[in-house]
């Protein structure tokens, strides 16, 4: 069995890098330069800039890279088997119980060395 695995080819990644850049660039002077203008529209103009950026960065192999990590990512939050809203509750009195009893422990501390200090002193 013999199968070859097909490595897609990235060309020219620096000059798309560069126009990604540039596309920001534009989006950033152009939403000042209409700044006239109302803000949905230039809102639509800077979705689309983007849009037409992240398709651009999406044909590098960084950015094929960084959306196999996003999409790897997501994958792994499905698999994640999240608490119930009981045992969340449970931990969050646990926490608040903790620090309740670390605060009145450290205020006894404080008071002490305060008391020992101001004999010290006199």
């Amino acid at each position: 069995m013999n199968t070859k695995v097909e490595q897609k080819e990235y060309r020219l990644d620096a000059l798309k890098w560069l126009l990604v850049v540039g596309l920001i660039i534009a989006g950033v002077v152009g939403n000042s330069h209409y700044s006239a203008e109302p803000l949905l529209y230039r809102v639509f103009a800077l979705l689309g800039v983007a849009a037409v950026a992240g398709l651009v960065a999406y044909q590098t192999a960084k950015g094929a890279g960084a959306w196999h990590l996003i999409r790897g990512a997501f994958v792994e939050v499905r698999k994640v088997v999240w608490p119930s809203r009981q045992e969340t509750n449970q931990t969050t009195l646990i926490v608040v119980v903790v620090v309740f009893i670390t605060a009145i422990i450290l205020w006894m501390l404080d008071a002490l060395f305060g008391w020992v200090a101001s004999l010290i002193i006199g």
